[in-house]
């Protein structure tokens, strides 16, 4: 009998790659949705994210499940919208856990987070034994939120993945660094001293496939390239790689009203840094295809 996988959430550009990726290695793909999506090649099965109902709770039973519901952070953080991050991504794991609990638990949990847990934590290096933070809010705030709601989820194993920034075609992230750089505004972001965590999305598919495979991983996990990187350097790779010349760097003052006023997201994303290892990876012996900038984003952006 085919293994199915389930992925909550998972129909927006991250959670389609990892549809993708399972269907190729021959399970069962599943996605949990509020709405049926046209655009989507994948078994869909309607749910509210908030009331655990035996038609999908039923699907967790000995199956692999990928919690990756919730909001883009891409947001302004007024309180409210801070909220919205914590309720969209609470609210439906709670569910999980509760469904799980009713209907029979997956083998394999991979809960989804973020390494924004760790807040803006300068030049600290940081490991899965680092200590989360205490804010901001709409990043460590939410993340510790989102991983409490999953503390007790009942399955055969459990993977708390603290993601980096996931480097990938089409995604928010990539997109507006390529945008501003092509006109030619691709300076750093205040100081430029803060450190980006990042990894190639052939890299993060690759690790969920590795800790599928490798039954002794479980607890928390950093999926994140072993070369974070300074912003002021992942601008000049990305000048670099896009054929553009030095820029300017853009001061704080004009990051923060740029964030709220232009873009409608928080400066934080960009001022806020962490400096994050993916030691349990590199201890359990996954090699990462891309784990310089320069070569990861020449494969991404290079060609265009």
């Amino acid at each position: 009998m085919t293994q199915r996988v389930v992925i909550a959430g998972g129909t927006g550009s991250l959670g389609l790659a990892v549809a993708e990726l399972f269907a190729r290695r021959g399970y069962r793909v599943t996605i949990l949705t509020r709405f049926l999506k046209t655009h989507v090649n994948f078994e869909q099965a309607l749910w509210d994210g908030q009331t655990p109902q035996s038609s999908w709770g039923q699907l967790l039973k000995g199956t692999i499940l990928l919690n990756l519901a919730g909001e883009l952070v891409d947001r302004v953080p007024t309180s409210q919208n801070v909220e919205l991050l914590r309720a969209s991504r609470v609210q439906p794991t709670a569910a999980l856990v509760d469904a799980a609990k009713r209907w029979g638990q997956p083998t394999l949990w991979l809960q989804m987070s973020t390494l924004a847990i760790y807040g803006d934590a300068g030049d600290k290096l940081l490991d899965e034994d680092s200590t989360p933070a205490e804010g901001p809010p709409q990043m460590a705030g939410v993340a510790k939120a989102w991983e409490a709601a999953a503390s007790d989820a009942p399955a055969g194993r459990k993977v708390l993945l603290r993601t980096a920034i996931v480097l990938q075609p089409n995604s928010p992230a990539l997109d507006r660094l390529v945008t501003i750089t092509r006109r030619y505004l691709g300076g750093s972001v205040g100081n430029g001293k803060q450190w980006v965590s990042w990894i190639h999305i052939d890299d993060f598919l690759n690790a969920l496939l590795y800790i599928v495979d490798t039954a002794t991983i479980d607890g928390i996990v950093h999926l994140t390239s072993p070369e974070p990187i300074r912003n002021k350097n992942l601008m000049r790779s990305l000048r670099r790689v896009l054929g553009r010349p030095w820029a300017p760097p853009t001061p704080t003052m004009l990051v923060r009203l740029g964030a709220r006023i232009l873009f409608r997201t928080d400066p934080m994303l960009g001022l806020s840094g962490r400096r994050a290892l993916p030691v349990r990876l590199l201890g359990f012996g996954f090699d990462f295809e891309y784990p310089n900038i320069d070569e990861a984003l020449q494969n991404l952006v290079g060609k265009s």
